[in-house]
C-alpha cells in the first residue's frame, strides 16, 4: 500500500467511525433512524401490553393448561422473542408483549380465543350443515354446532391445527398476486384431514369459529401431506385475519378475555443507566489494556472495537431484534469477546517479528496464520447460534440472533477493518518494530505432566454441583437449586397505592421493601399505566409470607390491605420451552462436534472440545447450586454465553497443535507431549489477555449493576475463569490422553538395556581406541536453524523491496 492510499484509508476510517457513532447515538432524520433509542426493548426496559385470559372450563386439567400456555407462547412470539405467556391461578393465562402500547390492537390481531371446527357440507343422511346467508363469509350454520357434532360432521377441531400463516403469493400460471392461508396440521390432524378431503372432493368444508362461519373453501383434491392452502382471499389483511382466528382457535382450551392493560417497564431507569455506564467504562479500560499490551496494533483494535459496538447497535435496530437487560449485558460481554480475534492476530504478528521477519511481512503473515483459528472458532459458535435459532424459543431464540450478529460483526471488524487500518498505519511510515512489539520466548510449561492434578481439580469442581443439590434437597429439605419465578412459578401481588408512582420510585422505594421481606433478589414490579396499581412478582410466597408482605406495605406506604390481592403464577419458562432449549443445545453440540471433526480430521479434537464445554457448564452449574443464585431467564442466557465463549479459546489451542503437527503422521508420545505443551504455552498470552478483557467488562457490570444484573454477572465471571482454566489446562491434556490411550509401547529387552548400561547403572563409555560417532544435531535444532535462516532471508528481501519503494 502506498503512503497516499494509507492516508486515505485512515481518513476514511476516522470519518466512518465518527459517522457510525453519531448514527448509534442520535440517528438519521427527524425520527432518528438507526439510533440506539429506537431499538425494540423488552418488557423489563420499555413496558408493553399485559392481557389475561380465563378458561371457560372452571376446572381445566394441568395438561390442557400447559399445552395452551405453550401454544400462546408460540402465538405471541410473532411480536417479540421476549414475549411471555404464563399461567395465573388455576384457570387463567397472562401474556405480556413488550414494546407495544395498544392492547385492543393486539386483541384484534390475536383474535378472540374460542372454539374452532372444520365441518362437512352435509352429514351422512344428506342434511345441510350450513347454507348461504348474509354473514360476512356468505354462509351461516343451518343448525347448532352441538347437533353437527352429534351427526359426526366435525372433520377437524382446533387442536388438530399446528399453525396457520396468511400472506400473498404469485400465481405461476397468470403471474398475478393472490392471497391465501397456509395450514400446517398435527400428526392426528394430518390423518383426519386426508380422510375428510378424500370424501369431500368437489364439496365445501366450512371453518366455524365461535358458531360463526369464517370461510367455506372448496376441496379440489385429497390432501394427505399435512399441509393445505386456503385461497380466494381479496387482500393480505383478510388472509392474515383468517389465519389469526385459526391459530387462536387451535388452543386446547376455550378462553375469554378477562382484563388487559398497558404496563410500564419492570426495571427502573437506574438499572439501564448503570448498565450503559458500565459498558462505556469497560470499553475504555479494555481499549487501554489493548494499547498498553500491543501498542499500535492495540490502538487499531480499539478503533475496531468502537466500530463493533456501534455496528451492533445499528444492526439490532435494523433487524427489529428485541433487547432486554440480559441482552445489554450480552452486548457488553460481546465487546470483551470481540477482542479475541484481534489478540490472536497481534500475538501472531509479534511472533513473526521475533522470528526475524520485517514488520510488513510479519503483518501479512500474522493475519494469514491467525485466520484459521479465528474462522474455525467463530464458525463453530455460529453453527450453535443457527441451531438455537432453528430449535429454540423465547429468550433462547432472541439470544441466538444477538450471538449470530455479534460473531459476524466481530469477524468483519477484525479481519477486514483491522487489516486495512494496520496496513495503512504501516504505509504512512510507522514501521519500527518497537511500535508493534516482539514476542518474548516463554519457557514451555509442562501442562501435560500436571494433567492428573488438573483432572482431579475439575472432577471435584463438577461434583460440587450434584452433591450440593443432594444436600439441599435431601438434607436441608430445600429445592435443589434456587429457582426463580421464571422456572418454578411464584406469587403475583397486586397492590393499589395511594398515589400514582413512576417506575423510578417503585424501583428505589418499593422493591427494597419487598426484597427485605421475601429475601428474593429477583423481584419484578410492573406498573399498570394510568392507575395506582403495581403488580409485584416474586418467588412463591406462603400464607405467612404474604401476610408479612402486606403488613410491610401497609407500614411503609399506608396502603389499604383489603385491596391487595395475591395469585400463584406458573413458570414463564414452560416445560416445553425448557425441552426446546435442551434439545437445541444438544443438537448444537452435535453439529459443533461434527464441524470440528471435519476441520481437524480427528474425532479426538472434537470430543475433547465438547467435553471441555460440558466441564465449563457443569462448573457454572455448581456455582449456581453453592451460591444459591437465582435460576431464571438469565440462567439460560448465561449458560449459552459460556458455551460460545469457551469454544473459541479451545479452537485457538487446537489450531496451534494442528499447525505444530503439520507434516507429522506418526509422533512418539514424548514428542507429542512436547508439541501440546509448546502449543498451549505459545497461545497462553492470547488466553490471558482475552480472559482478562472479558472479565473486566463483566466485573464492572457486577460492581455497578443493580441486584438482578449482579445475579447475571456473577456466574458469568465464574464461567470466564472456568473457561480459561479448561482451555489452558484441560483441553490439550484431554486430547493428549485420548491420542495416547491404549497405544502400544515399545518394550526394550532386558539384555539390550543391560548392554547399554554399566554395572553401576550408568551409560557405557565409548571403548578406547575407537573414534566417537559424530554427533548429529537434533531435528528440533535443525528445524530452528532452517526457520531462522529462512526468516532472515525473507526479512532481507522485504527490506530491499521497501527501500526500492
Amino acid at each position: 500500500m502506498k503512503k497516499s492510499r494509507g492516508i486515505a484509508v485512515l481518513l476514511l476510517t476516522a470519518i466512518v467511525t465518527v459517522f457510525f457513532c453519531y448514527v448509534a447515538a442520535v440517528g438519521i432524520g427527524p425520527t432518528g433512524t438507526g439510533s440506539a433509542k429506537n431499538i425494540n426493548t423488552g418488557l423489563d426496559l420499555a413496558g408493553g401490553v399485559s392481557i389475561t385470559y380465563q378458561a371457560k372450563d372452571s376446572n381445566p386439567s394441568k395438561e390442557d393448561m400447559s399445552d395452551t400456555v405453550y401454544k400462546m407462547q408460540q402465538r405471541v412470539s410473532q411480536y417479540s422473542t421476549e414475549a411471555q405467556a404464563y399461567q395465573e391461578g388455576s384457570n387463567r393465562i397472562t401474556i405480556e408483549i413488550p414494546g407495544v402500547s395498544d392492547a385492543n390492537a393486539i386483541l384484534e390481531e390475536l383474535g378472540k380465543p374460542g372454539s374452532l371446527y372444520f365441518i362437512d357440507q352435509t352429514d351422512a343422511d344428506g342434511n345441510q350443515n350450513f347454507t348461504t346467508g348474509n354473514s360476512e363469509s356468505g354462509y351461516v350454520l343451518a343448525r347448532s354446532i352441538e347437533d353437527i357434532q352429534k351427526a359426526g360432521s366435525v372433520v377437524l377441531e382446533g387442536t388438530d391445527v399446528a399453525d396457520a400463516e396468511g400472506g400473498a403469493y404469485q400465481d405461476s400460471s397468470t403471474s398475478t398476486q393472490k392471497y391465501a392461508v397456509s395450514l400446517t396440521l398435527t400428526k392426528d390432524g394430518k390423518t383426519k384431514f386426508a380422510e375428510a378431503t378424500k370424501a369431500n372432493v368437489g364439496k365445501q368444508i366450512a371453518i366455524v369459529y365461535d358458531n360463526q362461519i369464517l370461510s367455506a373453501p372448496n376441496v379440489n383434491e385429497e390432501i394427505s401431506g399435512g399441509k393445505a392452502q386456503i385461497t380466494g382471499m381479496s387482500s393480505t389483511e383478510e388472509a392474515q385475519n383468517l389465519a389469526s382466528y385459526i391459530r387462536i382457535g387451535s388452543l386446547s382450551l376455550e378462553l375469554t378475555e378477562l382484563r388487559s392493560s398497558v404496563v410500564a417497564a419492570q426495571l427502573g431507569e437506574e438499572a439501564i443507566a448503570t448498565s450503559v455506564k458500565a459498558g462505556a467504562i469497560g470499553l475504555v479500560i479494555v481499549m487501554l489494556i489493548m494499547i498498553i499490551a500491543y501498542r499500535i496494533p492495540g490502538l487499531v483494535a480499539s478503533v475496531a472495537l468502537i466500530l463493533y459496538t456501534t455496528l451492533m447497535l445499528i444492526t439490532l435496530n435494523a433487524f427489529d431484534i428485541t433487547l432486554t437487560l440480559p441482552g445489554i449485558a450480552g452486548i457488553i460481554l460481546g465487546i470483551g469477546m470481540a477482542v479475541d480475534a484481534n489478540v490472536i492476530i497481534y500475538a501472531r504478528i509479534r511472533e513473526e517479528i521475533a522470528a526475524g521477519l520485517s514488520v510488513h511481512a510479519a503483518i501479512k503473515s500474522g493475519f494469514s496464520k491467525a485466520f484459521s483459528a479465528i474462522f474455525d472458532g467463530n464458525i463453530t459458535t455460529l453453527i450453535a447460534a443457527c441451531v438455537l435459532m432453528w430449535l429454540g424459543s423465547g429468550s433462547v431464540k432472541g439470544f441466538a440472533y444477538t450471538l449470530a450478529m455479534g460473531i459476524v460483526i466481530s469477524m468483519f471488524t477484525a479481519l477486514v477493518i483491522s487489516r486495512f487500518v494496520i496496513n495503512a498505519v504501516f504505509a504512512v511510515g510507522v514501521r519500527d518494530p518497537k511500535f508493534y512489539g516482539v514476542a518474548k520466548e516463554r519457557k514451555v510449561v509442562d501442562f501435560i505432566g500436571k494433567r492428573k492434578i488438573f483432572f482431579t481439580i475439575s472432577v471435584i469442581l463438577i461434583l460440587c454441583g450434584p452433591v450440593g443439590m443432594l444436600i439441599h434437597s435431601n438434607v436441608i429439605g430445600d429445592k435443589a437449586m434456587n429457582y426463580s419465578l421464571e422456572f418454578s412459578g411464584g406469587t403475583s401481588t397486586n397492590v393499589t397505592f395511594n398515589k400514582e408512582m413512576d417506575i423510578k420510585e417503585i424501583d428505589s422505594e418499593v422493591t427494597p421493601v419487598v426484597e427485605s421481606v421475601t429475601g428474593d433478589k429477583n423481584v419484578q414490579p410492573t406498573k399498570v399505566q394510568g392507575t395506582n396499581q403495581v403488580v409485584i412478582k416474586t418467588r412463591s410466597l406462603d400464607l405467612s409470607e404474604r401476610e408479612a408482605l402486606n403488613k410491610a406495605l401497609e407500614e411503609n406506604f399506608d396502603v389499604d390491605t383489603s385491596l391487595i390481592t395475591s395469585e400463584n403464577i406458573s413458570a414463564t419458562v414452560s416445560n416445553e420451552m425448557r425441552r426446546d432449549a435442551i434439545v437445541a443445545v444438544i443438537v448444537a453440540a452435535i453439529f459443533m462436534l461434527l464441524y470440528i471433526w471435519f476441520r481437524f480430521k480427528d474425532i479426538r479434537f472434537a470430543s475433547s472440545a465438547v467435553l471441555a464445554l460440558l466441564h465449563d457448564v457443569l462448573v457454572v452449574l455448581a456455582f449456581y447450586v453453592i451460591s444459591r443464585t437465582s435460576v431464571g431467564n438469565t440462567f439460560i442466557a448465561c449458560m449459552l454465553t459460556i458455551v460460545g465463549y469457551s469454544i473459541n479459546a479451545t479452537i485457538v489451542i487446537f489450531d496451534r497443535i494442528r499447525e505444530n503437527m503439520k507434516g507429522r503422521k506418526k509422533v512418539e508420545d514424548e514428542k507429542l507431549k512436547e508439541i501440546v505443551n509448546t502449543s498451549v504455552t505459545e497461545t497462553l498470552t492470547r488466553s490471558i489477555y482475552t480472559s482478562l478483557t472479558t472479565f473486566v467488562m463483566v466485573a464492572i457490570l457486577y460492581v455497578m449493576g443493580v441486584s438482578s444484573i449482579k445475579e447475571f454477572a456473577a456466574p458469568l465471571m465464574v464461567g470466564i475463569i472456568g473457561g480459561a482454566y479448561s482451555s489452558v489446562c484441560i483441553t490439550g491434556a484431554l486430547w493428549y490422553t485420548m491420542k495416547t490411550f491404549g497405544k502400544n509401547r515399545v518394550v526394550v529387552p532386558a539384555a539390550a538395556a543391560a548392554s547399554a548400561q554399566t554395572s553401576t547403572g550408568k551409560k557405557a563409555k565409548q571403548p578406547s581406541g575407537q573414534p566417537a560417532a559424530p554427533q548429529q544435531p537434533k531435528k528440533k535444532n535443525r528445524k530452528r536453524v532452517a526457520d531462522r535462516l529462512a526468516a532472515q532471508e525473507a526479512a532481507k528481501q522485504q527490506n530491499e523491496e521497501e527501500k526500492s519503494e
